[in-house]
């Protein structure tokens, strides 16, 4: 069996990974050794056929013997050990949940429902770098893949809700921290002001957001009762780095950079706790029926969650409760514009741990796996 050295899996990413794994059966395939940065030597995950001790994962001789690394361990680590590896004479099949090798040319982004036959290409080509997408990205794309594969979209606009947890397991626990923080303030307000209005308790919890102690390390600013309209760093030309991503990573994926469907929005950060919504214009190439439209996008791939726009579906099954820790990405609110009727209004939601992170992952083993 092919070694496959599993990086990084106490993080989110990787536990999600490893869980996915297991329910799977993926351990049967590979021989599983688990690298740690910071516990070598101690015992690792108890899985049946896994070597039961964690390798140190700055160890270039150790994870140079592995047929298959997959790494969740961080762009910084990407940065500094894969470099290394590559130089003393790694042959094998770099997996990466980071961004840092996304947009090199000798890298693909992987999403197999949506580009399985460029990934096949590129193992045929001697291709050794495979590199999971922008979650947002890869959400929206499997929900649209079935416009997406009948060539008609011209371009979107994707105006994102992303949750706490996509900024990392540490602003997760801040923003718990920040609503305890509120809730204390709101409780001794009330106990205080038996009857306070409703718009009084508003200022004291603006007032402590604004000037109080909440706990906001990680995140810089409020996010409980708040949203924070940036995320990642900020571009020459007024985007930030996540909505830059929209486009390139897109049409990467797709394999249409000479040809681009244009993506651009408003990527911002929400108090959900997992689950990415996203809020999509989408300007079609060609007027098609509203029936065709839906039928399309139902039929993409088995992961799709068809919500119909009615009011009772919409509020029960388009939100970021009803799909957090399944496969299923919902997509609904799809119906034509009043900008005419070659514009498309559609509003999706999935869990970026599992499509927009690990399972791209999982299923890039399995492919580079004998069955």
């Amino acid at each position: 069996m092919k070694k496959v050295g599993i990086i990084g899996s106490r993080g989110m990413v990787g536990s999600v990974l490893v869980d996915r794994m297991i329910a799977e059966g993926d351990f049967q395939h590979a021989d599983i050794t688990f690298f740690s940065t910071s516990q070598a030597g101690l015992a690792a995950p108890n899985v049946a056929g896994v070597t039961p001790i964690l390798k140190d994962a700055n160890s270039i001789q150790d994870l140079g013997e592995m047929d298959i690394l997959i790494s969740c361990q961080g762009g910084d680590y990407t940065k500094e050990i894969h470099p290394k590896l590559r130089k003393n004479g790694f042959q094998g099949y770099w997996i990466d949940a980071a961004s840092t090798l996304r947009m090199q040319d000798s890298a693909v982004i992987i999403l197999d429902p949506i580009n399985q036959l460029l990934i096949e290409k590129a193992i045929d080509n001697g291709i050794k770098d495979y590199v999971g997408g922008n979650c947002t990205v890869s959400l929206m794309l499997l929900a649209l893949n079935g416009l997406v594969r009948e060539n008609l979209i011209e371009w979107v606009t994707s105006m994102t809700y992303q949750a706490a947890s996509g900024a990392g397991a540490q602003n997760m626990l801040e923003l718990i921290q920040q609503m305890n923080y509120l809730g204390e303030s709101y409780l001794a307000q009330k106990q205080q002001h038996p009857h306070i209005s409703a718009l009084e308790m508003e200022k004291q919890l603006t007032h402590e957001m604004r000037f109080g102690d909440m706990p906001k390390e990680n995140f810089g600013h409020p996010l409980a009762l708040n949203l924070l309209p940036w995320i990642d760093s900020e571009l020459a030309n007024g985007q930030s780095r996540e909505e830059w991503k929209g486009q390139v990573e897109a049409n990467k994926i797709l394999g249409t950079t000479s040809n681009p469907i244009r993506i651009d929005g408003t990527c911002v950060r929400v108090s959900a706790m997992r689950c990415h919504s996203q809020g999509l214009t989408i300007k079609l190439k060609k007027n098609v029926s509203i029936e065709t439209i839906n039928d399309l996008i139902k039929h993409g791939n088995q992961w799709v969650h068809f919500v119909e726009n009615n009011k009772t579906a919409t509020l029960k099954e388009l939100t970021p409760s009803f799909v957090s820790g399944n496969l299923n990405i919902a997509i609904g609110r799809v119906r034509k514009m009043t900008l005419g009727d070659e514009y498309l209004n559609a509003f999706t939601v999935g869990d970026q741990l599992l499509w927009g992170a690990a399972e791209p992952l999982r299923r890039m083993m399995r492919i580079l796996l004998p069955s």
